[in-house]
């Protein structure tokens, strides 16, 4: 990893009755409020060592020996101690410490991409539990150009394009998960550089900036779904940006497809909303803020998806398909049940 520094129909389904909510007015402070220029120990990195990578390969053999579906796989019909020892590390580091690490790496040039994406998938099981990223029960998921577009209500997300992204948080729509990790198998021709941002950071500007239109993130706003529900449901969804637990801020933020929503009821945000959301765009973007990095073939990324932000800039691809840009994505959620809805 080469690290480089820049900066819920037209009518929402509400299914409950909301309470106001308890807004935290004070600064946050915990190993995940920090900017582009502080140090972070090996800038995030978690190398796998020796004996993981032993471990993996030997897993590797067993998997090619004894086909099975990927999602059948379990840590335990493996002796994968060393690796174990890893994911703790990272586990801890994403939960704990700084809301993101960089796993390096697996020895995908010596792997078929099938296990690789197995190894990967071990791997993500002895950090959390992999859940559905789809409402058809998809939990390995191929981000990749298909060459469509994203637009409100198309159901395109924008992880099937080659546009910029900019930062969000997934699922924010729906029920987020608790870690969003990302397998890199091959790179673009070029672009497609991979950003972090932390939110505590962002909350702190938006109290000190815009102090009088936090209180409005945390009331409820219209998301486009992304068509990420059962045929019949709402294609809108009603949820704030901005949660508490009393201890923690938690974050669903993804502001564009908020605005989304809103196109697709036909209706423009009152000015306090607009104020808010407009708010919420620009704080991120500031220069110092976020952390860019170039994704290798068999790292991985893993989030924090309620307290860090991430987002990827534009890419151009290779023209020869086999050499394309592609990564693979499994979400983590430790409560409720694995199903995208929980």
């Amino acid at each position: 990893m080469r690290l480089r520094h820049n900066r819920r129909a037209a009518k929402g389904p509400i299914t409950k009755i909301r309470k106001m909510p308890t807004v935290p007015h004070s600064a946050l402070g915990s190993p995940m409020t920090w900017t582009a220029d502080t140090l972070l120990e090996d800038d995030g990195l978690v190398r796998l060592d020796a004996d993981a990578v032993a471990e993996l390969d030997t897993a590797a053999v067993e998997i090619e020996a004894n086909p099975l579906p990927i999602e059948a796989l379990s840590a335990d019909f493996f002796d994968l101690p060393a690796c174990a020892a890893a994911m703790r590390r990272v586990r801890a580091q994403v939960h704990e410490g700084i809301g993101f690490a960089i796993i390096d790496r697996l020895p995908v040039e010596r792997l078929s991409k099938r296990s690789a994406v197995a190894l990967y998938w071990l791997l993500m099981s002895l950090v959390g539990r992999p859940v559905a990223q789809k409402w058809d029960g998809t939990m390995l998921y191929d981000v990749l150009d298909t060459g469509q577009k994203s637009g409100p209500g198309t159901g395109v997300r924008s992880s099937k394009t080659n546009g910029h992204q900019p930062y969000h948080t997934d699922n924010a729509f729906n029920l987020a998960p608790d870690c969003a990790a990302l397998l890199c198998l091959q790179t673009a021709k070029s672009g497609g550089v991979s950003g972090l941002v932390s939110l505590e950071t962002v909350y702190n500007l938006l109290l000190e900036d815009y102090g009088d239109l936090v209180p409005r993130l945390y009331e409820p706003v219209y998301w486009d779904r992304q068509m990420e529900h059962a045929p019949d449901d709402e294609r809108i969804s009603f949820q704030p940006v901005f949660e508490s637990d009393g201890a923690r801020v938690l974050a669903n933020y993804s502001p564009y497809l908020v605005l989304a929503g809103y196109h697709m009821r036909n209706e423009a945000p009152d000015a306090h909303t607009r104020a808010a959301l407009d708010a919420l765009i620009e704080v991120p973007e500031r220069e110092g803020l976020g952390k860019s990095f170039v994704f290798e073939p068999g790292q991985i990324q893993i989030v924090n998806n309620r307290r860090i932000g991430h987002r990827r800039t534009g890419f151009q691809d290779w023209d020869e398909p086999e050499r394309r840009r592609h990564l693979v994505r499994i979400w983590l959620r430790d409560a409720g049940r694995p199903f995208y809805h929980g």
